[in-house]
């Protein structure tokens, strides 16, 4: 799949957790010492307009939004939603279990369209027009330049890949029926979905 504003396929969707304190805090998470690193299917990506559809295992499914960076020799940057089953995600930590049951369902890494990389960048989201979360990629534990470096160090970057580089504080459970917006740096990136269930 092309996504909006890149020129090649996507790659691995790399993401990473608990980049920012304060959201490491409402989740009673300590601050991590090096980047957590997890990874989304292709099959999660959902573009601006589309239906995310809740699945049927999960009591609840919470929003994240976050600067998404596409890897390549010149890099361009997209809101992104991190959708987690909050419910499964915390079932599968007490399990010592990877997180990809409650973070890789289909619509699970929505993502809008793609401009030139500006930072530090706003974040912001709202759910039926009323804002949830907002914050700076100022306030991130480790930058975009340190993701990148680590990533490609760790496991090799290749160009089309996705960072889904973690949110600020503020997520929350969706509900059928609602709208969500996110945006970067008020409309430079913009996506709107309608959730189902």
């Amino acid at each position: 799949m092309i996504l909006p504003g890149l020129s090649r396929p996507v790659g691995t969707i790399w993401c990473i957790g608990r980049n920012y304190a304060e959201h490491a805090k409402e989740l009673g998470s300590e601050v991590p010492s090096s980047p957590i690193v997890f990874l989304k299917p292709a099959s999660s990506l959902l573009l601006d307009g589309g239906v995310l559809r809740l699945p049927a295992d999960s009591r609840r499914v919470d929003h994240e939004v976050e600067l998404v960076v596409a890897a390549g020799l010149s890099l361009m940057m997209a809101v992104g939603v991190d959708f987690t089953a909050r419910d499964l995600q915390e079932a599968d930590k007490k399990k010592g279990l990877p997180w990809t049951s409650a973070k890789g369902r289909p619509g699970f890494a929505a993502v809008g369209n793609f401009t030139p990389l500006t930072l530090p960048s706003e974040l912001e989201l709202s759910v039926d027009g009323v804002v949830r979360q907002r914050g700076s990629t100022k306030d991130m534990i480790f930058s975009v330049e340190k993701l990148i470096e680590h990533l490609d160090r760790t496991y090799g970057l290749s160009e089309g890949d996705l960072i889904f580089t973690g949110t600020p504080a503020g997520v929350a459970p969706v509900a059928p029926g609602e709208r969500v917006e996110a945006s970067i740096n008020g409309g430079e990136s913009r996506l709107r979905l309608t959730v189902a269930a």
